[in-house]
This record gives C-alpha cells, structure tokens and sequence, in this order.
C-alpha cells in the first residue's frame, strides 16, 4: 500500500479465508489519500463508501468510477486485471470486499437466477453496478467498522458479518430491513445516529452529556442510546473511550507527542487518569508500551 497507517489515515487488511478479504480504508486528514493495491480478473469487488467519496481508476488512469457516501460499487471483469487504484477525499471511509470468483458462486449456487449476472450467459462478462445502499446495510458497515469484542472473536464475528453483508447486498425484499430495531429502517433514523457519532468524535476533549446530544441530533435519549448500541455494538461513552484510547495510541507511535500532550488531547485534564484509562484498555501503561515500539 501507499499509505502508512497514523491517527489520520489508516488501511486495514482482514483475510476471512482463502481468497476472502475485507478492505477498510480511512482517512480523516484535509487531503486526498492514493491507496493501491493487486487485485486479478479471479476477483470480485464490492466497494462501500460510509463517509465523503472514493474514485477508482482503472487501465492506468485512463477511465475511472466514483463511489459516494451511502453509495456501492460492484465490479468484475473475467477478461480484465482491475486492480485496486483508490483515491480517498478527505474525510471518507470506505470498506471493500474482495472475493474470488469461485467462492462468490460457491455461495449462490442454489440461487444463480436470482443473481443476474451469475447466470451461465453473463459468468464470463464484465459486470459493473452502482448504486445506493440501504440502512440494513449502513448497520452492518459501521459494526464491521466498530466493534468491542475480545480479540479471540474477532475473526469469527467479521466473518459473519461479511456474510450478512452480501445477503443483504442481494436481498431486493422491500421488507426485509431491520427487524430487531425497527426505527433504524428509517434512512433519517440512522442518519441521526451517525451524526451522534461525529459529534462526540469531533468533540472527543469535552464531549456532550448524553441529553445534550439527544437534543442536538434530534432524537429521544432511549432512541439514542438503543440505536446507538444496534448500529455501533457499544455505549456512546464506551464507543468514545474506544476511539480515544486508540487515538491516543496512534499518537504515541508516531514519537512526537509525550504523554501528558496526548491525554491533554484526547480530554483527560490530569496524566493519572489518561494512564490509567490506557492501562485498562492496553494492560500496560503509555510509557511502556512506547518501549515496545523502539
């Protein structure tokens, strides 16, 4: 990859299986952001922009596809090497899955009709689609983005998650979003929960209470803090030491801040607290784990 992960910009690889990978891509600095990596004519791509916009070039820059917030991208090409050329806007997300061939039709066997291009005239073809995606989905992204579960799980939980992914991906019922939090299926809905998150991120020092922020985006503390933990898997405040002490890490690994400035940075007024906070996340204190780096 081009870019090297900081506290601004990060790329992040998770191998599901053989030939089963899941992208993330994130940048939150002012500037565009190039990524690049190999991906041959075995593959297929899913590409899913959670926040700003994407353009993916391809034949050496010749043409390219833009992918927006809310927004997917389906391509593959049996004829045609398409690897992996993003160009990230400043302050966009995105997550891709890339699967081969084989074990996207290993998956959809039973249901090539359904699927229009798996039939036996189109599997040789080249396939592009773009297209809005749905709240179901927006759910499941930020859950494979944000989750606090411990490391011995992790795997098995992205994994089923991807899978949900794609059925949901393919799932045209007009009926078939979110059961277990009815509210989310309304687009507005989630776009408020999302707009909570930015909120305490953006102001991660000195954050809102919780009725402050209910009554900012517009919702009912109950609705907030349910929807919250559906889309997130996690508390609003546990959501926010997550990110901050993750924040906080990133900072000490690039040598330019000491401790004090960065627990200042990420709102702990006293360096005690910030250690503490940090030893109960990483089990070991900041100035430690700053000795594993050298």
């Amino acid at each position: 990859m081009e870019v090297k992960n900081n506290a601004q910009r990060s790329y992040n690889e998770v191998l599901i299986e053989d030939g089963f990978y899941v992208l993330k891509f994130h940048n939150e600095e002012d500037v565009n952001v190039s990524f690049s990596r190999e991906i041959n004519k075995k593959f297929i791509q899913f590409h899913f922009c959670l926040k700003g916009k994407g353009t993916f070039s391809f034949n050496q820059g010749s043409y390219s596809l833009n992918v927006t917030e809310e927004n997917s991208l389906l391509l593959y090409n049996t004829q045609l090497d398409l690897p992996l050329d993003l160009k990230l806007d400043a302050r966009s997300s995105i997550v891709s899955v890339v699967m081969t061939l084989r074990k996207f039709h290993s998956l959809f066997t039973a249901e090539a009709d359904y699927i229009p291009f798996l039939s036996t005239d189109n599997k040789e073809k080249k396939y592009y689609a773009q297209e809005p995606f749905s709240p179901s989905i927006a759910v499941v992204l930020s859950q494979i983005i944000n989750y606090n579960l411990h490391p011995s799980i992790k795997a098995l939980y992205v994994k089923g998650k991807i899978y949900e992914l794609i059925a949901l991906y393919f799932n045209r019922s007009p009926n078939a979003d979110i059961e277990q939090c009815p509210y989310l299926a309304d687009e507005e809905n989630v776009k408020k929960i999302k707009l909570a998150k930015e909120i305490i991120l953006d102001r991660m020092a000195e954050p809102p209470t919780l009725p402050e922020l209910a009554t900012e985006i517009g919702l009912s503390l109950k609705r907030l803090k349910e929807g919250f933990k559906q889309i997130y898997g996690d508390t609003v405040y546990g959501f926010l030491l997550d990110h901050k002490m993750e924040y906080a890490r990133k900072m000490l690994e690039t040598g330019q801040f000491n401790v004090n400035e960065v627990g200042l940075k990420v709102g702990y007024s006293t360096a005690s607290h910030f250690i503490s906070a940090f030893k109960k996340k990483y089990s070991t204190t900041p100035k430690k784990y700053l000795t594993t780096l050298i």
